[in-house]
């Protein structure tokens, strides 16, 4: 039971020997509450983009070379710029969230945001785990589409004794693992995080649907 959950319940106490908390002040401790959620919902959307653009720049050049010999290089710096670019607007959105949650002063106002802040991080997250589903079928697609640049370059010199098909029947396979790992690294990810805050977020409504009861 957090602080709003005892406060709540001494504020019903009918026989309590001290004064109870009205409407207002259990309305300023929801919006509190709900500022400090969606700042930190802002905090850890930069904090990922500092992270993996700091993590790209440790990516060896020789395993940037494999994606050259697909012709996909320049495709994913695009991509990965376009990337960054919707990510800045996401957390411009949870700025936005933020700062007019800051200054709401009414419940109905504050409910909306509530809401709005809401579908923000639903569309971020789904967002990002679609990225990865799209650019993972493009990539492989067009691996695949190519065996023997495949095999010559994952596989120089026969270094993994089999024969070709073998070659990229286990390759294949290791990446449907692959992709079927990260996918569900990502959803336990996004819901560990976010997930936790959109719970706090969401009890925030409920108590405002209670105090406009």
């Amino acid at each position: 039971m957090d602080e709003l959950d005892l406060l709540k319940k001494d504020w019903k106490k009918q026989d309590a020997n001290f004064p109870k908390l009205s409407y207002n002040e259990i309305y300023k401790i929801i919006h509190k509450k709900s500022s400090s959620i969606v700042k930190w919902i802002l905090f850890i959307c930069i904090a990922e983009l500092l992270f993996w653009s700091s993590l790209n720049l440790l990516v060896p050049e020789k395993y940037l070379e494999i994606y050259e010999k697909f012709n996909l290089r320049t495709f994913l710096y695009i991509t990965q710029t376009v990337h960054y670019l919707i990510v800045l607007i996401f957390i411009y959105l949870f700025y936005k969230n933020y700062k007019a949650i800051s200054v709401t002063e009414t419940t109905n106002n504050l409910m909306h945001k509530i809401i709005k802040t809401r579908k923000t991080v639903n569309y971020y997250v789904y967002y990002n785990i679609a990225l990865y589903i799209i650019l993972s079928v493009i990539v492989n697609f067009i691996m695949f589409s190519n065996p023997e640049t495949m095999i010559e370059t994952l596989n120089p010199n026969n270094e993994i004794d089999v024969s070709g098909d073998k070659f990229l029947n286990i390759m294949l396979i290791g990446q449907i693992i692959t992709f079927v790992v990260i996918i569900g690294l990502l959803w336990v990810y996004y819901q560990i995080i976010y997930g936790i805050l959109l719970k706090r977020l969401n009890k925030n409504y409920k108590e405002l649907e209670t105090l406009e009861i």
